[in-house]
């Protein structure tokens, strides 16, 4: 895999933006249909336009005896975390940088989240919004080893750590097929990493908003952008993971990889809207209980027939 020009990192962010914004017409549809409203133009594409205008001339809230540096530092990191990751996805044959240990440096910037929600909740000096901070580093602590173990699983079937490694250990046959459940379990945690529903706890109606409550204006606008850039870079992973990268036929690589991405991004938005908010103790207790040992068993199986083949 070849790695694009230094330029394409002033293009990346636009490519996120873009797909961050697909993703939210599909999402506003959905909403529109579960209430009943009709589908149109104005309703599912010019309203998340309208919404980004009014928080943009909406007045910054601030807070009583705020630490500024933390809030503000939290709300930008959470964006930048999502481009950073963003690095080393290939798009078809090509990825900004094509690193040795890609699969650790994607990994390393996604844990960062948990420092940019935490200081997002904890910069207010708000009581509601520490509570959803805190609750992000504890659901952190519920996806995160289950996601490590899918990722090293995928590392481990083709031998490196290097994503362009990965996608042409699968040229031929798709990790997905022979990791079926590393596969879930990273999808899956990818959403928890997102705090997209339904582990969308950390921003719960019931803290009023959580780690976003005390947001508004433009701190609210970077927040959640950043949130679902980070949701379309980490979905956008599973492709070179499990999905054969740009591998398919007829199409340009890079086609084959907006495609593919467009296609689980779609399942996980409507996933997102079709169950509601899992309680953090229990999603804790099935990913120590059910997630781990799967991923554990995922892990030992891939490992065998590597050494066996």
């Amino acid at each position: 895999m070849g790695e694009a020009p230094m330029w394409s990192v002033l293009v990346l962010p636009a490519l996120l933006a873009v797909g961050a914004f697909a993703a939210v017409v599909f999402d506003t549809a959905l909403e529109a249909r579960a209430a009943g409203r009709a589908l149109s133009v104005s309703a599912v594409v010019i309203a998340p336009l309208r919404a980004v205008v009014r928080l943009l001339i909406t007045q910054r809230r601030t807070t009583t005896a705020a630490d500024a540096v933390l809030w503000r530092t939290g709300v930008v990191l959470l964006p930048v975390i999502a481009v950073l990751a963003a690095l080393v996805v290939p798009l078809g044959g090509v990825a900004v940088a094509d690193l040795g240990v890609g699969v650790v440096w994607f990994n390393a910037m996604e844990i960062l989240a948990w420092a940019a929600v935490w200081m997002a909740g904890w910069g207010p000096n708000a009581a509601l919004s520490l509570v959803g901070g805190y609750r992000f580093v504890a659901q952190g602590l519920a996806y995160e080893l289950p996601h490590m173990f899918a990722l090293i699983t995928a590392a481990t079937g083709a031998g490196t750590l290097r994503i362009g490694g990965i996608v042409e250990a699968q040229s031929g046959l798709w990790f997905v097929v022979w990791m079926p459940v590393a596969f879930v379990v990273y999808l899956l945690s990818a959403m928890a990493m997102a705090f997209w529903g339904p582990f969308d706890s950390p921003l719960g109606r019931d803290l009023a908003g959580g780690a976003a409550g005390e947001l508004s204006g433009v701190d609210r606008l970077v927040f959640l952008g950043g949130r679902w850039l980070l949701l379309v870079v980490s979905v956008a992973m599973a492709v070179p993971l499990f999905l054969g990268g740009g591998s398919g036929p007829w199409l340009p690589g890079w086609m084959w990889t907006v495609l593919k991405t467009a296609a689980v991004l779609g399942v996980v938005v409507w996933v997102g809207r079709r169950f509601p908010t899992v309680r953090m103790e229990r999603f804790a207790e099935f990913a120590w209980v059910v997630l781990v040992p799967l991923t554990i068993l995922q892990a030992l199986v891939v490992a065998l027939v590597v050494l066996i083949r």
